[in-house]
């Protein structure tokens, strides 16, 4: 019995281990290189179309806030398969710090952030291997601060594909708080408390003050780490309404419905207000969050989302999110 026991079991771990290779098994050719950037040398991944001859188009990934390594823990592996379908190559490095990379990250504006990315842009027109004029941007959540300021400035570039961007710093940050709360059904003394400790900490920031007077406002329970102060101090203003109108290239703009980090409509009703319309696709998914996974496995994780991003990582995604993505490049003419 124990021997038939442990055969079941070792049946079981070598399916799972099968499944596991053949679900993360993407149709992209990998490589590491390093990119000559702004302020230090950028370690990144460039994905490569597994079949077929360049020089390909380029998507340059741009991620959003936190500590990311260049795909973002194999999140992005299967919208670089999708791209790669298209015909296009897709271009990401790891945050400064983060997976033995030089810098910090933390010590970045969402100016310097706009400025490396150009600088990864200069790099990939070098490139035998590229079409210098199929590049375009991909950016999700915090990027909505960093691209639309390097389109501002390229006209040049073919498209720039943004994903869950809000608009205003400060109106994300109180969206989301009550948002998160609601979604686990927190009491509306416990919301208000939120938002008096963020009033707060809002005071501190306009005023200046320290990372001392910080810690010793006792404003946060929880406080921030004096990096992520100096972080949140460096661009709490940021506000992207300036950048839209001078946009001149085509602009995929990526919601989800039940996204809890960003007020989705007010995000399409300013982007439909400021970047001419001719330029402009707003594509929203019901059932979707923040980052367009579906929203049951994404806004509540548990096992069954750690069991889908390791057995069927495509899974993840809201449906046809990943094919429009495919078909939106497919659709861009050379600029």
């Amino acid at each position: 019995m124990v021997i038939t026991t442990g055969c079941v079991i070792a049946l079981l771990l070598g399916s799972a281990v099968v499944w596991a290779v053949v679900g993360n098994d993407f149709a992209i050719d990998e490589q590491r290189v390093t990119v000559p950037g702004a302020v230090q040398p950028l370690q990144a991944t460039l994905a490569l179309p597994e079949n077929g001859n360049g020089p390909y188009g380029l998507v340059v990934f741009v991620h959003g806030d936190g500590p990311a390594d260049a795909t973002r823990d194999s999140f992005y592996r299967p919208i670089w398969e999708s791209l790669a379908r298209a015909g296009y190559a897709s271009l990401s490095w790891d945050k400064p710090g983060v997976n033995g990379a030089p810098g910090n990250w933390l010590d970045q504006s969402m100016h310097d952030r706009a400025v490396e990315t150009e600088a990864a842009i200069a790099w990939a027109r070098s490139r035998e291997d590229i079409d210098p004029r199929r590049i375009g941007m991909w950016g999700i959540s915090q990027a909505g601060w960093v691209l639309p300021e390097v389109a501002s400035r390229h006209p040049d570039l073919q498209f720039m594909i943004l994903v869950g961007a809000a608009i205003n710093w400060q109106r994300q940050g109180e969206y989301n708080t009550a948002a998160e709360l609601r979604h686990r059904a927190a009491s509306a003394g416990d919301i208000d408390s939120a938002y008096r400790r963020r009033d707060a900490t809002l005071a501190l920031l306009r005023e200046n003050a320290t990372y001392e007077q910080y810690i010793g406002s006792g404003v946060d329970p929880s406080p921030m780490t004096e990096d992520r102060w100096r972080f949140v101090g460096k661009n709490y203003l940021s506000d992207v309404s300036a950048f839209l109108p001078q946009i001149k290239i085509p602009v995929l703009l990526i919601l989800g419905e039940q996204d809890l980090n960003v007020d989705v409509s007010e995000t399409a009703e300013v982007y439909e207000d400021l970047v001419p319309r001719d330029l402009l696709t707003v594509e929203k998914y019901p059932g979707a969050s923040h980052n367009i996974v579906k929203a049951d496995l994404d806004n509540d994780q548990g096992l069954r989302t750690v069991a889908v991003a390791l057995f069927a990582p495509r899974a993840l995604y809201a449906p046809g999110y990943l094919d429009d993505l495919r078909r939106y490049l497919e659709q861009r003419p050379a600029h």
